[in-house]
């Protein structure tokens, strides 16, 4: 499942083509995805220009003028390509085949600027595990989006923010940290990657780092500021092409390439002086990749 940097990088992606476009044609080619098309699907959009192109957690949202805003999640295996208008593509670097299958195109949006270029975005998703919704009114208060947590960009989270939203808490740390009411976009990946970077155990009671004192003060900041960086990373580096993600141009992110302990059991530690190794346990039904020898 694409996680929020792979999200944020196709927004980047999508941005210079639709921001300030005109929705010329919308059209679904199925009836449904996860979920249904919201009725009158095309109608509502087709002739509306896209003012803003956002993300939230790991949801892109589609802001036209006069409304709704569109809602789109990725599933599994939901992507992006843009076509010119002479249907071709500029692949990107780590280029590779996506499905072109036209049974899997399932939405066609067909744009123009206010110059006058037109080209082609087209949502292919396999395994159809994505969907599209519109939100009336504030995006944040539809359902999908409503009691997410606060983002893990920029400086909003802090160490004392962080500490103030796990006090209390018994449940294991990554845990914790995966719980969307929390932090909004997280994923097992970046968690574990975090966490080696914070040098804090997944399986401590996350509440450790809100009991006050230096020492607890400490870890919280180290944390926040370890969540912070790797999801700016992520994001610069592309994000992490695992299975079906891939950008819109095809390109593949190649942050996977960076990663410190995730997918890398049996490995010594790269932290230097460490001379651990890397284990892989389950937790939540979820692998969690850590140093047992510098994560306490």
């Amino acid at each position: 499942m694409p996680e929020l940097p792979e999200v944020e990088t196709v927004r980047r992606g999508l941005q210079p083509v639709l921001e300030g476009a005109r929705l010329v044609r919308v059209e679904a080619r199925r009836p449904d995805l996860r979920f249904p098309f919201p009725a009158r699907f095309s109608e509502r959009l087709t002739g509306k220009t896209i003012t803003a192109l956002g993300r939230r957690a790991k949801y892109l949202t589609m802001h036209v003028d006069g409304g709704p805003v569109l809602i789109c999640h990725l599933g599994m295996s939901g992507s992006f390509r843009i076509e010119a208008a002479d249907g071709n593509e500029t692949p990107g670097t780590f280029h590779h085949e996506r499905s072109k299958n036209s049974t899997h195109d399932h939405v066609v949006f067909d744009v123009e600027t206010a110059a006058g270029a037109r080209s082609r975005v087209i949502f292919n998703d396999p395994r159809r595990f994505g969907f599209m919704l519109f939100a009336e009114g504030v995006p944040d208060t539809h359902p999908m989006l409503t009691g997410l947590g606060v983002e893990p960009t920029g400086n909003a989270l802090d160490g004392a923010l962080l500490a103030s939203l796990l006090k209390g808490r018994r449940s294991p740390l990554k845990a914790a940290l995966l719980d969307q009411r929390l932090i909004a976009g997280l994923g097992n990946i970046y968690v574990s990657e975090a966490l080696w970077r914070a040098g804090l155990s997944p399986l401590r009671e996350a509440g450790t780092i809100a009991k006050g004192g230096k020492k607890a003060r400490e870890q919280a900041e180290r944390l926040a500021e370890a969540i912070r960086s790797v999801i700016a990373d992520a994001i610069a580096a592309g994000g992490s092409s695992l299975r079906d993600y891939v950008q819109t141009d095809g390109s593949l992110g190649y942050f996977q390439h960076s990663f410190a302990v995730y997918d890398r059991e049996g490995e010594p530690c790269p932290k230097p002086g460490c001379g651990g190794h890397i284990e892989r346990i389950v937790q939540s039904g979820r692998s969690t990749f850590y140093c047992r020898t510098c994560q306490r």
